[in-house]
């Protein structure tokens, strides 16, 4: 047996070999593209396959973001870039550096060419863009007169308002004259008078949606003075009538939900506001009314006669005041008086002469208070309660001490 190598050692030779083919450096690859993945890293991930074979794919975050078109799983195109193997499973894919749709090169590079110049021309300028009415009563619609765009238009704009009246213009979508006729239908519906015009159809390939990247189309969009929806193709598809349109909806369903307001969420929202505004004037009446009363009753209060009453009762309240004052001062003294009064009689000599005893007078009629005064044989005056007594002193005793 020859030298033994490990797995990684033969992978790294074949890369090596790969890696040196210049055909395989530099390669473009056309076929139909499978299992895209966007990874939120921003690199995308994609089989490129025919009927007989299959090749892995890759393209980094740095060549995805210049990418022009969105990949989509049955788009055919031409992937660009180099093949080689991935040496951690041995695997061989292309790493690409940029996906064309196949065939659509030349009808997406007068795209770009004719975006750049109605922009420069400034078609797309928000200036330009009309606001579209909250409420409509006549919806204008330019599109196919069957497929399922007009059929979502009519069944969604119907259930959120039945009374909405919907005038169809049918137009070519697709094909030869089709820029021309959808231009004719937006003039024909300007004219008629409609609120608001819808135009669309559903998606496609580039090929398919052409008509709505016609200059006559976007020309006809920009002079219209009904403001303009645009709902051409899938949410991923930009057509330039989008940019030139007033609003751009991302499917023609969604542009039904855009031009017509719900009546069943009008109706509950006229009753919201009824209820609001009724309890918001109920409010204000109560709280007014109460104002008017407090007013009523300060006016009363400042009125001559109030100040007269009030002023009245102050007077009663200060006689009153003074009467009850009096009162209290006449009790006091009252009880002064008595007090007096029974001092008084402790010292009366009269009461004292009717317990019993006497008062005793000089004969020169002054009270005899000191016995060291007397002489025996000086006459002294009784007086008593009930009459007078004249005696003669006849013994003198003094209080020892």
């Amino acid at each position: 047996m020859g030298t033994v190598y490990s797995v990684s050692q033969v992978n790294s030779y074949i890369k090596s070999l790969i890696s040196k083919d210049g055909l395989l450096a530099r390669i473009g690859v056309r076929g139909e593209l499978s299992n895209v993945k966007y990874h939120t890293s921003g690199h995308i991930y994609f089989t490129l396959k025919d009927d007989r074979a299959a090749i892995s794919g890759v393209m980094f975050a740095a060549n995805a973001y210049a990418l022009r078109i969105r990949l989509k799983d049955g788009m055919k195109a031409v992937v660009e870039g180099s093949i080689n193997i991935y040496e951690k499973t041995g695997v061989y894919q292309i790493y690409a550096t940029n996906i064309r749709q196949e065939g659509s090169g030349e009808l997406y590079e007068r795209y770009l060419k004719l975006k750049e110049e109605l922009e420069d021309r400034g078609m797309f300028d928000p200036g330009y863009k009309k606001e579209i009415p909250a409420y409509i009563n006549r919806l204008g619609v330019v599109t196919a007169r069957t497929g399922a765009a007009v059929r979502d238009i009519i069944n969604i704009a119907k259930r959120r308002n039945p009374f909405i009246e919907i005038i169809l213009y049918p137009a070519k979508v697709q094909g030869d004259g089709a820029a021309e006729t959808i231009a004719e239908g937006i003039r024909a519906l300007d004219g008629y008078g409609v609120d608001t015009i819808i135009i669309g159809r559903g998606g496609g390939s580039i090929e398919d949606l052409w008509a709505f990247n016609e200059e006559v189309t976007a020309q006809a969009v920009f002079d219209c003075k009904t403001p303009v929806i645009s709902a051409v193709g899938h949410e991923t598809d930009f057509t330039i009538a989008d940019f030139v349109a007033d609003l751009r909806a991302p499917t023609p369903s969604a542009a039904a939900e855009l031009a017509v307001f719900d009546l069943g969420d009008l109706k509950e929202k006229t009753g919201t506001y009824y209820m609001t505004f009724s309890n918001s004037m109920r409010s204000r009446i109560r709280n007014d009314r109460n104002r008017l009363e407090n007013l009523a009753l300060r006016l009363k209060s400042k009125s001559p006669s109030a100040r007269m009453n009030e002023r009245r009762l102050r007077l009663d309240g200060y006689y009153d005041g003074i009467i009850n004052a009096m009162s209290r001062k006449l009790i006091r003294y009252s009880s002064r008086l008595d007090l007096y009064r029974e001092k008084l009689k402790g010292a009366d000599p009269q009461g004292r002469l009717k317990n019993g005893y006497a008062f005793v007078e000089g004969a020169d009629g002054k009270p005899v208070k000191d016995v060291t005064k007397l002489h025996e044989g000086d006459t002294l005056k009784l007086i008593m309660n009930n009459g007078k007594v004249y005696t003669d002193v006849r013994k003198i005793e003094e209080k020892k001490a």
